[in-house]
């Protein structure tokens, strides 16, 4: 079993305590939600498990290594994979050239291979889109294949940022915000994708402010605010805490 662990994670900007020994475990096979209100902490927490922020105390492992050394890249390729906030897609670029960029960690051809156009470069080429096509597939993209991935609708180019982070065969995928601006059908449609995900054996962490949305795909639901963890358990059980109410409601 997969297992990502934080213990006693923290980070500070000057006096502002961002992250504040936060512990907690996500596993393989199931969807791990992460909410919290506005300012709680979230976006750093994923930054620091991505390797996008170093980490000011604490220890972050996958399977028992440590992941606090190593660059975002480097945390990539042990694994990990996120979607951001913000979009960030090539634009110009076709929807499947977006998703096929996903597949570098698993690249087996040298570079000298590629810049000489060899059988062998050409052969993977050809088997990285086809299995780029399936992804759209899944994520239900397959008639924008060409599209420039910049011309679609949002919630479509969120499909593609998530396509592309599951074609590099994480063993843990990382959701910021995924259904942010989507109704209820939409998020309920990307719900199942990552449902079937962690089905697979995927471990996936979901953070979100759609806390109903949460509710309804998470087995376990940790609650950030004001950096420091202040409830996990079940939807049910996190939903009824008078912490998570006073937090969200401000009491």
């Amino acid at each position: 079993m997969t297992v990502l662990e934080l213990r006693e994670v923290k980070r500070h900007f000057g006096g502002v305590k961002a992250v504040d020994g936060v512990s907690l475990k996500v596993a393989s096979g199931q969807v791990t939600g992460l909410i919290g209100p506005n300012g709680s902490g979230k976006s750093t927490l994923v930054n620091l498990i991505a390797g996008v922020l170093a980490v000011g105390e604490g220890d972050i492992t996958l399977d028992g290594k440590s992941l606090i050394k190593l660059t975002a890249d480097e945390v990539a390729r042990c694994g990990v994979a996120r979607t951001f906030q913000n979009i960030r897609l090539l634009p110009e670029a076709s929807v499947l050239d977006n998703v096929v960029i996903g597949f570098y960690r698993h690249e087996r051809s040298p570079l000298y291979a590629s810049l000489l156009g060899l059988p062998s470069s050409r052969r993977e080429t050809r088997e990285l889109r086809e299995q780029g096509r399936a992804l759209l597939a899944r994520f239900g993209l397959a008639e924008y294949e060409q599209v420039p991935a910049g011309g679609l609708a949002y919630g479509y180019q969120r499909r593609v940022e998530m396509a592309r982070a599951v074609a590099s065969a994480p063993q843990v995928l990382l959701l910021d915000e995924p259904v942010a601006g989507m109704n209820d059908v939409e998020a309920r449609s990307l719900g199942q994708i990552f449902a079937q995900l962690a089905r697979e054996g995927m471990a996936v962490l979901v953070i979100e402010h759609n806390t109903r949305f949460v509710a309804e795909l998470c087995s376990q639901v940790h609650v950030l605010d004001g950096g420091r963890l202040i409830a996990h358990g079940s939807p049910q059980e996190v939903m009824r805490d008078p912490a998570v109410v006073a937090a969200y409601l401000g009491g």
